[in-house]
């Protein structure tokens, strides 16, 4: 099923993809992460220990109702599961804090579906470095009523501090005032009078090494043009003061017409320098537009054709420069070669029953592919058992924790085992793969019924659309829904320290 712009009276929330999940009595400037943990204590303070013997009753007669009616979906501390348990009158969620070393929310005028992460040259593993900087790229879903307001966004985040710990000093949080700072967003906009449906960024590595790379964007947007921009510029702008971007600087430096209709799936090969983008619509049709020696691009017109439905995502393979795949609302995920002169795919695997709406393809182990799909089934596939012909394969890992469709996921840049995924449930979630599972284990964690142990932490985004982690600070993610949330849980969640 296409993804459709929600009807102008469901308000203005980002809702671009499928059905509006039901609203949530949620605070829209707060949200939640749960670290799940099989060695807590089951009351974390003495005052709660007070509070559950109130009614009388001793607290173990009360344990064995609870667990004989097995009504209780929540772990022993109390965890609020979203999806499970409802909110009562007047009460709000609000994160645990201590379970987050960085978090923040920052807003833009509108909110955004897509984003991606610019590489800085600030250093990688700068985990440690407080305030963190961050660059990003995005583009706007204003209403459609206003869609000349949309913009492609080019910002900065800044100033974005670490947590308090309850037991720091007052005296040392005086003499860092830095790590306190509030968080800051600088942007440089480029107008678009369409929104955006997905963005991507490409960096040109310079010849000159005392200069930066040519980064360049390619937006995707509702009006079914694809628009390439250098946002260089604007880029050097945020630590130059003073600097002026041209009207010629917004312009694009080439725009796509080869889609006759809007689509989600866009992808830049990470093997090609210069600069190769795949493109893919509702029609069922993807286009390679490539840049030339000269800086031009030329798309060509020879669609690659095979979904019987909208594609949804593609992605280059990190490994071999002529392969990419394809996922589509058929169900299907498809394996394609640039140099085939048919313009068919070489393999083609059904791997849900519904629309897979995204997928994520490992750098560091090749073989393996990550698809999330519209019944909130995400799973990872070992390519090396796709060998085509009528036997389907297996993945080797499936999860159907998710409530709602999974709208991203992304493997961890650096650890092959771990994954982010977001889901319409308003969930972020991270897993590890890592964690191993015997047949006789019980697949609940800490007593939570359907609780999976490779589910390592849990974070609240309403309305979450896209989940990147940031590729040169470890174990940092940022997430677009209603606002933008930049956070880092603490770094026992995912053993930053022994991985």
């Amino acid at each position: 099923m296409s993804k459709r712009t929600a009807d102008a009276g469901d308000g203005d929330t980002p809702l671009k993809d499928r059905v509006r999940p039901e609203s949530m009595d949620i605070d829209q400037d707060k949200e939640m992460g749960d670290f799940e943990d099989e060695f807590e204590d089951e009351f974390e303070s003495e005052d709660e220990i007070f509070e559950a013997g109130v009614d009388g009753r001793p607290d173990a007669e009360r344990e064995a109702e609870e667990q004989a009616a097995g009504a209780m979906e929540v772990d022993s501390n109390g965890t609020f599961i979203v999806g499970r348990n409802k909110l009562e009158s007047g009460q709000h969620l609000a994160p645990d804090t201590t379970t987050y070393e960085m978090l923040h929310n920052l807003s833009t005028p509108w909110p955004c579906l897509s984003f991606d992460i610019i590489r800085d040259s600030l250093g990688d593993k700068r985990e440690k470095a407080y305030p963190a900087t961050m660059y990003t790229v995005a583009g706007t879903q204003a209403e459609s009523s206003r869609g000349n307001e949309n913009q492609l966004m080019v910002m900065k985040f800044s100033g974005l501090s670490r947590m308090q710990k309850e037991d720091e000093d007052s005296d040392s949080e005086d003499d860092d005032d830095d790590e306190d700072a509030d968080p800051i967003l600088e942007s440089k906009s480029i107008p678009l009078t369409s929104t955006t449906n997905r963005i991507r960024s490409h960096q040109i590595p310079s010849q000159d090494l005392s200069k930066p790379p040519t980064t360049l964007t390619a937006t995707m947007t509702e009006s079914s043009n694809i628009f390439i921009h250098d946002v260089t510029p604007h880029l050097a702008s945020f630590d130059n003061p003073g600097t002026v971007i041209t009207s010629q600087q917004n312009k694009p430096l080439s725009t796509i017409r080869a889609h006759k209709s809007e689509g989600y799936a866009l992808d830049w090969s990470p093997l090609v320098p210069g600069g190769k983008l795949l493109t893919g619509d509702n029609d069922g049709l993807i286009y390679v537009t490539t840049r030339t020696d000269g800086g031009g691009w030329v798309t060509d017109t020879r669609a690659f054709q095979g979904h019987t439905s909208s594609v949804e995502e593609i992605q280059w393979s990190p490994q071999e420069a002529s392969v990419f795949a394809s996922a589509s609302s058929d169900g299907t995920v498809r394996v394609w070669d640039v140099r085939s002169k048919s313009r068919k795919p070489a393999i083609s695997v059904q791997v849900s029953n519904t629309d897979v709406n995204v997928m994520s393809w490992s750098r560091l182990t090749t073989h393996l592919l990550a698809t999330g799909a519209d019944d909130g089934v995400w799973g990872v596939w070992d390519l090396r058992q796709w060998k085509g012909g009528a036997q389907k394969p297996s993945p080797i890992a499936s999860f159907g924790y998710h409530k709602e469709q999974i709208t991203s996921i992304e493997w961890h840049p650096t650890d092959d085992s771990m994954v982010a995924v977001a889901a319409g449930d308003h969930k972020v979630t991270l897993w590890d793969l890592s964690v191993e599972l015997d047949d006789e284990e019980s697949k609940d964690t800490a007593g939570v019924k359907d609780m999976p142990p490779q589910l390592l932490f849990e974070h609240i985004s309403e309305h979450a659309k896209e989940v990147h982690w940031h590729p040169q600070i470890p174990g940092t993610l940022v997430a677009t829904g209603q606002e933008f949330s930049v956070f880092r849980p603490i770094p026992v969640v995912f053993g930053i320290q022994g991985k």
